[in-house]
């Protein structure tokens, strides 16, 4: 991972039959502390961007107060039916189970 600006982010994440599926995020622009964007494509392991499948636009945004830090997540596609693909390949599920994964690893510092 190269978190900088006109870097980017090559990571794989591994299906319930072990077949890993590959991901590219494009950090386009980052606020340190405040917010980063980036562009996110699916891709082969060596991070060639797959044209076929659906990519959206993350925003990601901290707030922070006296006891936690809030995190918001802002995705957009360029069209319903991009949109309706991933959620049609299991993202609702997949990234539910990353943001468990998230909790149960901050519990644990």
């Amino acid at each position: 991972m190269d978190f900088s600006e006109g870097g980017y982010w090559l990571y794989a994440m591994k299906g319930p039959d072990g077949t890993d599926h590959w991901s590219r995020a494009d950090f386009k622009s980052i606020t340190p502390m405040k917010q980063f964007t980036a562009l996110d494509a699916f891709c082969d392991a060596e991070g060639n961007i797959n044209k076929e499948m659906a990519g959206s636009f993350w925003k990601i945004y901290f707030k922070e107060s006296s006891v936690s830090t809030i995190v918001s997540i802002e995705i957009k596609f360029e069209s319903l039916a991009d949109l309706e693909q991933i959620v049609e390949m299991g993202f609702k599920e997949g990234f539910a189970a990353g943001l468990e994964n998230l909790e149960n690893l901050l519990v644990k510092l």
